[in-house]
């Protein structure tokens, strides 16, 4: 979920640059793919092979990681986007949050899209995508409703069918959820969440069945872990981590990258180390293959 409620796009820092990397979780290598020192982009994700999609200025970008060329995806009629965007299986279809406060289908090869989520007046509520299912047909969001003292309330786990319908509530409470994501074989859902804690802002690593049952924690340290995602192919899954005491999921911060391997997430690797946060892999940015991550990074350089 972006932490940005507004139309104001995030920018670069003076001195800051915005580096998309990948790194291959076998050998540890990161290669850089692209460089700006103008435009902030976030949230790299996969349509192929050789295609990344990443959102920058509140508009979907398209690079191509072996030219390295960038190129805006032109989709008239849409609504600025915040970092919330998730392809579908089928390398085409694009769901993405709005600043409007709606979750959207697009079809990239022709900018067709029409709006999925609805305005329910005994339930309003903006929507967060995070998760597509394994069959394309469900999807799942983070749903934040108004509170006693704002518009931003509890923040839960919800999924809906990927062409409109009705809405599921999956986790309950006042303690922050976020980053649903579907295991590969759609038995769970995969979140941050706060439930486990009475210190704000500690968000650890859980999963729950998709009827609600079944939440488990998966982390238990002191770092602050946020956006785990599961590789589509293989047993591999990695996640944001945080420096104690974070409170959400920021921007420039020192964060590491880790990587888990099968159930294995009480001793996750570190594989990265660098200056980022929020837009660093706020969606699930695994290669096809499951042997790579994207990432962005945002070093200070001068």
């Amino acid at each position: 979920m972006s932490d940005d409620h507004t139309t104001v796009h995030r920018s670069l820092l003076d001195g800051q640059a915005c580096v998309v990397c990948t790194v291959d979780t076998d050998t540890g290598a990161v290669t850089e793919l692209y460089r700006s020192y103008d435009l902030l982009l976030e949230a790299p994700n996969w349509t192929s092979p050789d295609t990344l999609i990443l959102n920058g200025d509140g508009v979907l970008w398209r690079l191509d990681r072996t030219s390295g060329n960038l190129t805006q995806l032109v989709v008239p009629g849409l609504p600025d986007l915040n970092n919330d965007h998730v392809p579908a299986r089928d390398g085409d279809t694009m769901f993405v949050s709005g600043y409007d406060g709606h979750i959207h289908r697009v079809a990239l090869a022709t900018g067709e899209h029409h709006r999925v989520t609805s305005d329910d007046p005994n339930r309003p509520m903006h929507h967060f995508l995070h998760g597509v299912s394994p069959d394309d047909r469900e999807i799942a969001f983070v749903g934040v409703e108004p509170g006693a003292d704002g518009p931003w309330g509890p923040a839960n786990i919800f999924t809906m069918p990927s062409d409109g319908g009705p809405v599921h509530q999956v986790t309950f409470g006042d303690r922050p959820a976020d980053g649903p994501e579907y295991r590969p074989d759609g038995e769970w859902i995969y979140f941050n969440t706060e439930a486990f804690t009475d210190t704000e802002g500690h968000a650890q690593i859980a999963r729950i069945r998709r009827d609600g049952t079944g939440l488990e924690q998966l982390t238990f340290d002191e770092r602050v872990n946020w956006f785990p995602h599961l590789a589509p192919v293989g047993d591999l899954a990695c996640y944001l981590s945080y420096p104690p005491g974070t409170t959400g999921h920021p921007e420039n911060e020192p964060v590491q990258l880790r990587l888990v391997d099968g159930d294995g997430w009480s001793s996750a690797s570190t594989i990265v180390e660098l200056f980022g946060g929020q837009g660093t892999i706020n969606v699930n940015s695994w290669s096809p293959d499951g042997r790579a991550v994207a990432f962005v990074a945002y070093p200070l350089e001068g």
